[in-house]
């Protein structure tokens, strides 16, 4: 049997953009597009609609700037709604929003893409965000770290990080460190010289001890806390 179709709102203000990515995914034939909305506010209310008729979004594509409610403060709504659990949120960026997109990361979205980008990559990630993985470009999140440090440096201090990290072992504080900079599983494995099934056991267990959804939130909070800093 084939897999069930990943089922996708599109959340942009602008009608042709909005247009433009359904019309791209609703071409695939393993994407179905439930839905499109102009801001924020429509995509919680339209998301609450489908889930009550029985086709939730495994994936929103949201874009930031929109009026009524912005796409930060709807991701924050979707993903605190236990009607919409397993829900995942892909935001849609520029060059010069990495701000933004700090912020949604934080309030639990599960990676970004350059609004600009090619439309492969554009289904690549929805298909990484729909199986639960987070979508992180390197050269994108380095951007996003390096602002980051930049507008908060008092967020790096040896005060913070025991306080958020006080439960972790230190091989799950390793292994966070390295997840935080970009390594799968396997790498990591091979850099601390146990199974990869291991890694994976340590992953699980950092992200319950620390409530964390997935690899896009690992990497907000190793950073916000010190743990890893830009080049170190």
């Amino acid at each position: 049997m084939s897999e069930p179709a990943v089922r996708v709102l599109v959340v942009d203000d602008q009608a042709m953009v909005r247009e433009g990515f359904a019309a791209l995914l609703a071409a695939q034939p393993d994407v179905e597009v439930v839905g499109t909305a102009a801001d924020g506010q429509a995509a919680v209310e339209l998301t609450a609609e489908l889930a009550a008729a029985g086709r939730r979004p495994d994936v929103v594509l949201m874009d930031v700037r929109m009026p009524r409610r912005n796409g930060i403060e709807a991701t924050t709504d979707l993903l605190a709604d236990e009607r919409f659990a397993g829900l995942r949120v892909l935001v849609l960026t520029t060059f010069d929003l990495d701000d933004h997109v700090y912020a949604a990361l934080r309030a639990g979205a599960s990676g970004f893409l350059l609004k600009h980008a090619p439309a492969a990559d554009l289904l690549h990630a929805v298909r990484v965000v729909a199986r639960g993985e987070a979508l992180l470009d390197p050269e994108i999140t380095q951007r996003l770290i390096d602002h980051f440090v930049a507008a908060r440096p008092a967020a790096l201090t040896d005060v913070a990080r025991p306080a958020r990290l006080a439960a972790l072992t230190p091989r799950e504080t390793e292994v966070l460190a390295l997840v935080a900079r970009g390594f799968s599983n396997a790498e990591i494995a091979t850099q601390v010289y146990v199974a990869e099934q291991t890694v994976k056991t340590h992953v699980s267990r950092v992200f319950t001890k620390l409530g964390l959804r997935d690899r896009a939130q690992a990497v907000v909070l190793a950073y916000e806390t010190g743990l890893v800093t830009p080049g170190g």
